[in-house]
């Protein structure tokens, strides 16, 4: 990951990082340009998902016969092994 310098749009390095959530963080970074020296703080967030974890659709389906009856997951269970 690269950063640049607001102030100049040289290289800057990252010095540090504090995490505010698992989908947040500030980074503390510093300009590489000894001219400039600049040191700011820059945000890291998770946007959106573009295709989800596997894991994320395994926790889906268990939610999902959760709310189901036992007769009704049964059913899914029959359909699911005749489909394979």
């Amino acid at each position: 990951m690269q950063i640049n310098c607001p102030e100049c749009g040289n290289k800057a390095i990252i010095t540090s990082r504090q995490v505010l959530d698992p989908k947040l963080a500030n980074l503390y970074c510093v300009c590489k340009y000894a001219e400039c020296g600049h040191s700011f703080v820059m945000n890291l967030a998770f946007s959106h998902t573009l295709s989800p974890s596997s894991f994320q659709a395994k926790r889906m389906m268990v939610e999902m016969l959760r709310g189901m009856d036992k007769a009704e997951q049964l059913e899914l269970l029959a359909q699911a092994r005749s489909n394979a």
